[in-house]
């Protein structure tokens, strides 16, 4: 199968290169980036394209037999607001459009359970769509950009939607690095009890899933991803701790109402001032709640066994990321 990967030199598209690489797929990455130093010198075509210009795409993934589509914005402070919605919805549009015109009959997408917005605990699949920002409004309509493709051949198309929650690992800079940075900093307050769980996904198992998931066949196969068991914030600064030979514990707690508080004054001094500030009442509420996705589906129905467990990705991470030679 020879599978191009658009958004391939991102933080998953280069784990998923190399995965795809070991395991002796022909691989093209597309992408408007050059490819990151991990996947130079691998065996791998890297073409230039743009998922906003159709022109661009339709060469690019000629002669391709799966498309994995990584290629999205999403951080919270993107300007202009509207490349949430060239980026991943047109983009998703495109890619339709030169998989027809390429007669590609496998789509992988990667989605996100932000298309749930502030959901119960263990939502699954089947929870309905409420998202509560630009980030997960455009990766729900992108999603059924992708279905309305599926549905064009039932017969004979492969789409496959993977919601992944946190992704982190190596080379990241997102909030379980910054996580890891405050506690290695000993900047780190734990607001609250400690005992709410956050759902994460190390970045090579996401990788390894979406390989696991390529020769699904025909039909719309949807997942969300999470590495099971959820870890509590007690649990998770516990290990970061250890693994950074720090002295068990935290230092500093704050009660979760006096967070509140605070964060409150902070809210009501940004407006008076128009100034953002690193704290508020939604930030606080959003470190102290629980944040629990299922991962039933990918467990029992597509029988999916992670090689890395979250302690084991967590170390990796430190270890390649921040200095312990200083003990």
């Amino acid at each position: 199968m020879t599978v191009c990967i658009i958004g391939g030199s991102g933080f998953i598209g280069s784990c998923l290169t190399k995965d795809l690489h070991t395991r002796g797929e022909k691989i093209r990455v597309i992408d408007i980036s050059s490819p990151r130093a991990a996947s130079v010198g691998l065996d791998v075509e890297y073409r230039q394209a743009d998922v906003r210009d159709v022109a661009s795409l339709i060469p690019a993934m000629g002669c391709c037999e799966a498309v994995v589509n990584l290629a999205a914005v999403h951080r919270d402070d993107v300007k202009p607001r509207r490349l949430y919605d060239e980026v991943n919805v047109e983009g998703a549009r495109n890619v339709c459009e030169a998989a027809e015109a390429n007669g590609i009959g496998t789509i992988v997408f990667t989605s996100s359970v932000a298309v749930y917005g502030s959901a119960p605990e263990n939502a699954d699949e089947a929870q309905p769509h409420q998202p509560s920002n630009d980030y997960g409004r455009t990766k729900s309509e992108a999603e059924q950009v992708y279905i309305a493709w599926q549905r064009r051949d039932p017969e004979a198309r492969c789409l496959v939607i993977v919601r992944p929650t946190v992704v982190f690992g190596p080379g990241n800079r997102g909030n379980v690095y910054t996580l890891i940075s405050q506690v290695a900093a000993g900047r780190f307050l734990m607001v609250g009890s400690g005992k709410n769980r956050k759902s994460m996904a190390y970045v090579d198992n996401v990788s390894s899933f979406i390989v696991h998931l390529l020769r699904s066949g025909p039909g719309t196969h949807i997942y969300n991803y999470v590495d099971k068991p959820d870890l509590s914030m007690g649990e998770l600064v516990a290990i970061v701790r250890s693994a950074l030979a720090m002295k068990p514990g935290v230092p500093i707690r704050v009660p979760y109402w006096l967070a509140v508080a605070l964060g409150c004054c902070c809210d009501a001094f940004a407006a008076l001032t128009r100034k953002l500030l690193p704290v508020s009442r939604i930030r606080v509420e959003k470190f102290c709640a629980n944040t629990v996705f299922s991962a039933e589906k990918a467990i029992r129905q597509a029988r999916f066994v992670p090689g890395v467990s979250l302690e084991a990705g967590l170390k990796r991470t430190i270890v390649a990321d921040f200095d312990l030679s200083s003990g």
